[in-house]
C-alpha cells in the first residue's frame, strides 16, 4: 500500500469511526450517518486507490440500497435517466460522424488557412471548440483529434517546439472548451441530474448552451494564448506556417477534399438538424434526450445511416455511464437523508454571494489534485454545492454551474485528466513534459478561475441564471 493510499484509509477510518459513535453530532439521524460514512468511504477510495471509479461507485450505491437508504427503484431508475440515454445517443451520433471522416474535411477547411503560429492556434482552437457539438466527452472528441494532431505534427516536424506547444494546446482546448455543451462531459449531466432532484430546477440543452459556449470560447482563446507564450520563444512564433490540404491527406484514411459523398451530405445534414433541435427546445418542447434518440436511429439506419448500430454501441462508454448512474444514486441519498443539509448547516450564512462563490470556484478548481475523475469531482461537490447555496442565498443553478465549469481545469498533472495523458505519451512525437504542464497551470488555474467567477457575477445574469435568488 503507497502513502496516499495509507492515508486516505485512516481518514475514512477516522470519520466513519466518528460518525457511529452515538454521541456525537446529535442532529444526525441513522440514514444520514451511514449515507456519510459511505460517502467518505468512495471519497477516500477514489483519491488514493487505484481500484476502478466505476467498481467504488457502484459498491456505495448498492450499500446505500442494501441498508434501505435508498429504494431499489431508486438504484435502477437512474440507469434509465433521461440523461444517460442522452449521453449513449450522442456517442452513436460521435461514431456515425467518425466513421465519414467529417472532421477531417473541417481540419482542412479550417488549419490549410492559416498562414502564422498564431492564426494556426486560433484556428485550431476552433475546430476544437465545434467538436463539443458532435463528439460528447472529453477522452473521445481526444481519440478523435489525436490523428489530426499528428498530421501537423508530421507537417511542422523541423519545429520542434511548435510541435510540443501544439501537443499541450490540443488537451488543454478540449478539456476547457467541454462546458460549451451539455454533451460535453458526463460531469455536466450529473450536474443537471443533482440540480433537479435537489431543486426541480431544470437546465436543458439550450439553457447550457446559452450560458456554457460563451465561456467556452472566451476561455479557450485565452488558454491558446498562454500555451503559445509558455512554450515557444519569439523566434518560433515568427516564422511563416503553410500546410496544404495534401500534407493533411497523407494522415488520414478517409478524403479531406473534393466532392462529398452521400453519407457525408446525410451525416452532416443529421447532426446540423439534432443540434438545430437540441437547441430550440422551448420551442418544440422535446426533450434533448429523444431528439438525440431520433438521431441515433437515423444515424444507424439501413437506409439513411452510415454506421451500424452494434458497432456504434461498441464505442459508448458503459463504464461511464454505470459511474454516473451509481453516483446519482449517491446524490440521492445525501439529499433524502438529510446528510447533505446537515453537512452544510454549520457554515456562515452572512457571507455576500461572491465571496460563498469565489470559495466554491476555488475549491472545484482545485479538486482535480485529488480527484481525477471529473465525474467524481462534481459528484462529490455538486451536491454540497447546491445545498450550501440555498442557506447563503446564492441561486443553486448558477452555483452548481461555476462549481462545474471550475472543475474543468484539470491540467496540473498528466494523470490528472485522460486527454492530458493521451497526449503526453505519443511515440515517436516530441511531446510535453511534467514541468511544461506545471508552467502553464500556474497562469492558467487563476485566469480560469477568475473567467468562472467573472461570468456567474456579471454575464450568467444578463442570459437568465442570476446570481441570487
Amino acid at each position: 500500500m503507497n502513502l496516499r493510499a495509507a492515508i486516505a484509509l485512516c481518514v475514512a477510518l477516522a470519520l466513519c469511526t466518528l460518525l457511529v459513535m452515538p454521541g456525537n453530532f446529535p442532529g444526525l439521524g441513522a440514514d444520514a450517518r451511514f449515507t456519510l460514512a459511505v460517502f467518505a468511504l468512495a471519497t477516500c477510495a477514489w483519491i488514493g486507490t487505484s481500484i476502478d471509479d466505476t467498481y467504488i461507485a457502484l459498491g456505495a450505491a448498492l450499500a446505500l440500497t442494501v441498508t434501505g437508504v435508498i429504494s431499489n427503484d431508486t438504484l435502477f431508475g437512474t440507469l434509465g435517466d433521461s440523461t444517460v440515454w442522452l449521453l449513449i445517443c450522442a456517442f452513436v451520433l460521435a461514431a456515425a460522424v467518425a466513421r465519414t471522416g467529417l472532421a477531417g474535411r473541417a481540419a482542412v477547411f479550417l488549419v490549410s488557412g492559416a498562414r502564422t503560429v498564431r492564426q494556426l492556434v486560433h484556428l485550431t482552437t476552433a475546430a476544437l471548440v465545434v467538436t463539443a457539438f458532435a463528439v460528447p466527452a472529453t477522452s473521445g472528441r481526444a481519440a478523435l483529434a489525436l490523428p489530426v494532431f499528428l498530421a501537423l505534427a508530421k507537417v511542422l516536424a523541423d519545429r520542434k517546439r511548435l510541435v510540443v506547444m501544439l501537443a499541450l494546446l490540443f488537451p488543454t482546448v478540449i478539456l476547457l472548451s467541454a462546458v460549451a455543451t451539455l454533451i460535453g462531459a458526463g460531469a455536466h449531466l450529473i450536474t443537471v441530474s443533482v440540480l433537479w432532484e435537489a431543486t426541480g430546477e431544470h437546465i436543458g440543452f439550450g439553457e447550457w448552451l446559452l450560458v456554457g459556449l460563451p465561456l467556452a470560447v472566451v476561455s479557450s482563446h485565452l488558454a491558446a494564448e498562454l500555451v503559445l507564450l509558455t512554450t515557444t520563444r519569439r523566434a518560433d512564433r515568427t516564422g511563416p506556417v503553410h500546410i496544404t490540404p495534401a500534407q493533411i491527406q497523407e494522415h488520414s484514411e478517409n478524403p479531406v477534399t473534393g466532392p462529398w459523398t452521400q453519407a457525408e451530405k446525410r451525416c452532416a445534414l443529421l447532426m446540423a438538424t439534432v443540434v438545430l433541435l437540441w437547441c430550440s427546445e422551448p420551442l418544440h418542447r422535446l426533450p434533448p434526450a429523444i431528439v438525440a434518440l431520433i438521431g441515433a436511429v437515423v444515424a444507424s439506419s439501413p437506409a439513411l445511416g452510415t454506421v451500424r448500430l452494434k458497432d456504434a454501441l461498441k464505442t459508448v462508454p458503459w463504464s461511464l455511464l454505470l459511474f454516473m448512474a451509481a453516483t446519482m444514486a449517491m446524490g440521492v441519498a445525501l439529499a433524502d437523508s438529510g446528510a447533505a443539509k446537515w453537512l452544510v448547516s454549520g457554515l456562515p450564512t452572512g457571507e455576500p454571494p461572491v465571496v460563498f462563490l469565489l470559495i466554491v470556484i476555488l475549491v472545484s478548481t482545485a479538486a482535480h489534485l485529488v480527484l481525477q475523475s471529473r465525474s467524481a469531482r462534481s459528484s462529490v461537490l455538486v451536491p454540497l454545492v447546491v445545498a450550501a447555496s440555498v442557506g447563503v442565498g446564492v441561486n443553486p443553478a448558477a452555483a452548481a454551474l461555476a462549481s462545474t465549469a471550475a472543475a474543468g481545469f484539470c491540467h496540473t498533472l498528466p494523470a490528472s485528466a485522460k486527454p492530458v495523458t493521451l497526449f503526453s505519451q505519443i511515440p515517436g512525437t516530441p511531446t510535453y513534459t511534467p514541468r511544461d504542464l506545471l508552467r502553464l497551470s500556474a497562469f492558467l488555474a487563476p485566469l480560469t478561475a477568475g473567467l468562472v467567477l467573472l461570468f456567474a457575477v456579471a454575464v450568467w445574469p444578463l442570459l437568465g441564471v442570476p446570481l441570487t435568488r
